[in-house]
C-alpha cells in the first residue's frame, strides 16, 4: 500500500477555502455545532453523514476541528461550479456502487496516515430530509479499516438553503456530532460477510438517525438508536 501524501497546491487551496466556507454559512445562516468533544482529535476515524444536498460536505468540512479528507460521487466534478470547487478541495472521485479496490486502498492510506475521512452511507444526496437506506461501502471500510465511525446528523441543509439565505431568512444549520462507534472485526464468509457489512452500515444510519428529529429519519424510521 502506497502512502498518502497531500499534495502541496491542495494544501494551500484549504488554508483559503476552509476560512471563506465557515465565513459564508455564518453569514448565509446561524450555525449550531454540537457534540465537538465526540471528536477524537488526532487519531483516524471515519467521518459518516446524512447527505440531503451540495450545502452538507462544504458545511462539515468548514467546522469540523480537523481537516479531514472527503469522498465524493464522481458524476459530481462534471457538474459547473461544483467540480472545479472538489477539485481545488482535493475531494476523492467514487464510482457509486462499484468496488474500487485502488479505491479503498487509498482509503486504507488515508486512515494509516492519522488523517479523518468524510462519507455519505448513502451514497449521494437524497434531495430530501428522509434517508435513504445506506449503501454497503462503509462497510467494506469499516472491515478493513479497523477505525472508529463518528455519526454526524446534519439539520437545515436542504437544497432551499440558498434561495432561503437570498431572501434574508438565514436559515439555522446544525452538526451534530455522535460518539465513536467501535466495530467488531468481521468472522463470517461469503454471503454472511457481505450480509454483515450491511448490517454494520444500517447499524451507522441508526446512529445518525438518533442525531436527528423524526422526520429525517426515512428508511430508518423506529430504528434510530440515541
Amino acid at each position: 500500500m502506497s502512502p498518502y501524501d497531500i499534495p502541496l497546491h491542495i494544501k494551500i487551496n484549504r488554508v483559503f477555502m476552509l476560512p471563506a466556507f465557515h465565513m459564508i454559512y455564518h453569514v448565509l445562516g446561524r450555525v449550531k455545532v454540537v457534540g465537538e468533544e465526540n471528536v477524537p482529535l488526532g487519531t483516524p476515524y471515519v467521518i459518516a453523514i446524512n447527505h440531503i444536498s451540495i450545502f452538507d460536505p462544504p458545511l462539515v468540512v468548514a467546522f469540523w476541528p480537523e481537516t479531514p479528507e472527503i469522498i465524493g460521487a464522481v458524476d459530481v466534478f462534471e457538474k459547473r461550479g461544483q467540480g472545479p470547487i472538489l477539485s481545488m478541495y482535493g475531494v476523492i472521485p467514487v464510482h457509486r456502487g462499484d468496488y474500487d479496490r485502488v479505491l479503498l486502498e487509498k482509503i486504507l492510506a488515508i486512515l494509516k496516515m492519522g488523517h479523518p475521512l468524510v462519507i455519505a452511507p448513502e451514497g449521494g444526496r437524497s434531495h430530501e430530509p428522509a434517508m435513504r437506506r445506506a449503501m454497503p461501502g462503509i462497510g467494506y471500510i469499516i472491515e478493513h479499516a479497523q477505525v472508529p465511525v463518528i455519526p454526524v446528523g446534519l439539520v437545515g441543509t436542504t437544497d432551499d438553503f440558498w434561495q432561503r439565505s437570498r431572501r434574508g431568512e438565514r436559515p439555522k444549520l446544525e452538526m451534530r456530532i455522535g460518539k465513536p462507534i467501535i466495530f467488531p472485526a468481521i468472522t463470517e464468509k461469503g454471503a454472511q460477510r457481505r450480509e454483515a457489512r450491511q448490517q454494520n452500515a444500517d447499524l451507522v444510519m441508526r446512529h445518525i438517525a438518533g442525531l436527528l428529529p423524526e422526520e429525517y429519519h426515512g428508511v430508518y424510521a423506529g430504528q434510530a438508536i440515541a
